[in-house]
């Protein structure tokens, strides 16, 4: 069974900075899957959205709303998946999930994962 850990959260003030990780145990890395690694968030009272994610092959999606400001990265060797964010806004206040989509190359059936979420507040 998959499992992912996130830390990294916290209070920050506007315009601060923080690095979420995300940490996959449970699992290695197999030949047979691909792998979609990332970061939504959900703020109260809203629906939850995607904030970033990368693929295996390193390409990554970033949200309009965060693009310019924050980097996901991803290191395959130690299972980890990373979120810099930058120049931060008291609307990027929300629970930041990391996610791991996982895709079996024969059949194209995926299983997704989530982590339990970590409180990231930006206050202004």
């Amino acid at each position: 069974q998959v499992q992912l850990v996130e830390s990294g959260g916290g209070l920050v003030q506007s315009g601060g900075s923080l690095r979420l990780s995300c940490a996959v145990s449970g699992s290695s890395f197999s030949g047979f899957y691909t792998y979609t690694m990332g970061w939504y968030r959900q703020a109260p009272g809203k629906q939850r959205e995607l904030v970033a994610d990368i693929n295996h092959d390193g390409s990554t999606n970033i949200a309009d709303s965060v693009k310019g400001r924050f980097t996901i990265s991803r290191d395959n060797a130690k299972m980890l998946v990373y979120l810099q964010m930058n120049s931060l806004k008291a609307e990027d206040t929300a629970v930041y999930y990391c996610n791991v989509a996982r895709t079996r190359r024969s059949s194209g059936r995926s299983s997704d994962y989530w982590g339990q979420g970590t409180q990231v507040t930006v206050s202004s």
